[in-house]
């Protein structure tokens, strides 16, 4: 029974990544905005499901948007920094992710956030979505934004969707299945994973003479051969470190013959109580995970205490999912626009385009090895992602008007979704998407109808989060030039430059700006002896400081300046650098340079 109706400018459905910085934008544009989650965390990947060492968008020029303001706060407020783990250069606690949330939500007065709510019904008259009821309330809206997390408003709505594969036949994506197979037919979507929190308990015995870490136990339809070899070709210490967080704990989110779950993926979609059996086994199986990396390494790692918000406070609120029901939309990204164009760097860019992404494309799927056509690139002496960028048309439904989607959910290919879904993308998107829906609202017009250039240079502009919207690898958001550049490609795509590098001045050709001074006042020195074993790969044999003399580290850094200069640095040079070391990446990443 509906017991209120709320009339708002802008209503954003889901939580999660994208929908919390859409419903974050929206108000801060000034749209009277509605946020309804299902979990009492704002943040979704990034937090409430435990992905709490984020993937892509790492360089320092691609640090933009409420995604960049999102790093920006965690290092002010994660103790220690976030330097914890080799597969993200920024792991922290998830508690402090959903606290940044929170208290962005709270200091917005015109946003309303209700936790605990999915929804129901969706209103609509002829083409467009009015509004949408849940459990006892209502809410219409003159925009709806669907952020959730399997694209759930899109079945309510009746608003046509994909799920699963398209054959090579339907855009000629080169890694596309010519037929559909077993495999197709067993994985129609990337694998979620149930992500557990593990924690090092130490060597203490208690007085009994146990462990200290309390017993994991096994979960139904424990079989430890599923599990068998899962760090083999690591190590058991360089598994743990894969996803280490502060405090001496690990996010156990673990492709290998680990935590990823694929049995009976159409549950998702085909009832609330399908659903929540795929979601209990699933976790099952990341508890029995556990329980076998418990029995294999020692009672020292446990589950880790008093992480989330609910009785088994290892365990994240809800699954890691990487693909959801993915919109039929204007326009649809498939793998030819993630990937480099012919003899570069970039990918082309889209016209209408409103972010950025570089991650490789990543697919799950539990014992089986899915070739990909290559979007790595080496720079800043490691791999990273070709550059590419997402259009604004992906977000409108075809023939549906007051909509928009904001998550996963996008009208893009299965194949390309794996480099679309990472979580800095999908906050561009959200941030984008939740702009766009206060302009309509300011314009009075539908979202097909928004000016593009508008909203580009609304996203650009924006006084607290501007973001990219070219991606320039030599273009940090804090060069005074920066928006002239995204400008002038925007104004002239044909001149966009296949390298990624525009023709700027150097960056040494500027002073330091505050942000570079923060930067090196956080950073140790060191001297030591630099290498160079190939065209991107840098090593270096430490001097100093004493304490880690002897130690040769890998090299790496974020920044273009520093590339370039790493890149022409003599082989065999003393060399000083400040930066900061990572333990368990065995790498300096490095902030300055100096010659010895």
């Amino acid at each position: 029974m509906v017991n209120q109706t709320y009339i708002v400018d802008v209503l954003v459905v889901g939580g999660g990544t994208g929908g919390t910085a859409a419903a974050i934008q929206a108000a801060r544009r000034g749209a009277k905005t509605i946020l309804v989650s299902e979990f009492s965390w704002l943040g979704g990947m990034l937090t409430s499901a435990g992905v709490s060492a984020p993937d892509g968008n790492e360089l320092e020029a691609f640090q933009t948007g409420l995604w960049g303001a999102f790093l920006q706060e965690l290092r002010q407020r994660q103790p220690g920094g976030l330097d914890n783990s080799w597969v993200s250069f920024f792991s922290y606690d998830p508690r402090i992710g959903a606290e940044i949330f929170a208290n962005w939500v709270q200091e917005l007065p015109n946003l309303h956030w209700i936790s605990g709510q999915v929804p129901i019904e969706v209103y609509r008259q002829s083409d467009s979505i009015t509004g949408v009821r849940f459990a006892d309330f209502a809410v219409t809206a003159k925009i709806i934004l669907d952020g959730t997390e399997l694209g759930d408003l899109l079945a309510l709505a009746e608003i046509p969707y994909r799920w699963g594969w398209e054959l090579q036949s339907e855009w000629g994506e080169p890694s596309a299945p010519v037929n559909f197979n077993s495999f197709t037919k067993r994985y129609p979507v990337q694998a979620p994973t149930y992500v557990v929190i593990m924690q090092d308990f130490g060597d203490a015995m208690s007085t009994t003479g146990v462990a200290a870490a309390p017993e994991i136990p096994a979960a139904p339809n424990y079989n430890p051969s599923e599990f068998t070899g899962a760090w083999d070709a690591y190590g058991a210490e360089t598994f743990l470190n894969y996803g280490r967080l502060p405090g001496g704990r690990f996010m156990i989110n673990w492709p290998i013959c680990g935590n990823d779950y694929g049995q009976g993926l159409g549950r998702l979609i085909e009832s609330d109580v399908s659903r929540g059996e795929f979601i209990q086994e699933s976790r099952w199986h990341s508890q029995n995970f556990a329980h076998f990396i418990q029995n294999q390494l020692g009672r020292r790692y446990g589950l880790a205490e008093k992480v989330f918000p609910h009785t088994s406070t290892a365990f994240a609120l809800h699954p890691y999912y990487r693909e959801s029901r993915r919109l039929v939309g204007l326009t649809t990204v498939r793998e030819q626009d993630i990937l480099p164009i012919a003899e570069g760097r970039v990918a082309s860019i889209f016209n209408d385009a409103f972010a950025v992404g570089n991650y490789a494309n990543d697919h799950h799927y539990p014992g089986v090895q899915f070739s990909l056509q290559p979007k790595s690139i080496r720079w800043g002496g490691r791999w990273t992602g070709t550059p590419f960028t997402i259009p604004y048309n992906s977000l409108i439904p075809a023939t549906t008007d007051g909509f928009l989607v904001c998550e996963k959910n996008i009208s893009v290919s299965h194949i390309a979704n794996g480099a679309t879904r990472l979580q800095p993308v999908v906050m561009g998107i959200g941030q984008a998407a939740g702009m766009a829906a206060a302009m309509c609202v300011e314009l009075n017009c539908q979202p097909r109808h928004l000016p593009i250039r508008a909203l580009q240079t609304a996203l650009l502009a924006d006084n607290r989060s501007k973001t990219a919207i070219i991606p320039l690898f030599n273009l940090p958001p804090n060069r005074s030039d920066w928006l002239h550049w995204q400008l002038y490609y925007l104004n002239n795509p044909q001149a966009y430059p296949d390298s990624g590098y525009c023709p700027c001045p150097s960056e040494n050709e500027y002073p330091d700006s505050a942000f570079d001074k923060a930067l090196i006042r956080e950073s140790n020195c060191f001297k030591g002896i630099f290498s160079r074993l190939d065209r991107q790969e840098y090593r270096f044999a430490v001097t100093a400081p004493a304490a880690y003399q002897g130690q040769n580290w890998q090299l790496v850094t974020l920044r273009s300046h520093i590339d370039e200069q790493l890149s022409a640095y003599p082989h065999e040079q003393l060399v000083t650098l400040w930066g900061r070391y990572n333990h368990f990446g065995n790498w300096l990443l490095v902030e300055h340079l100096n010659g010895g």
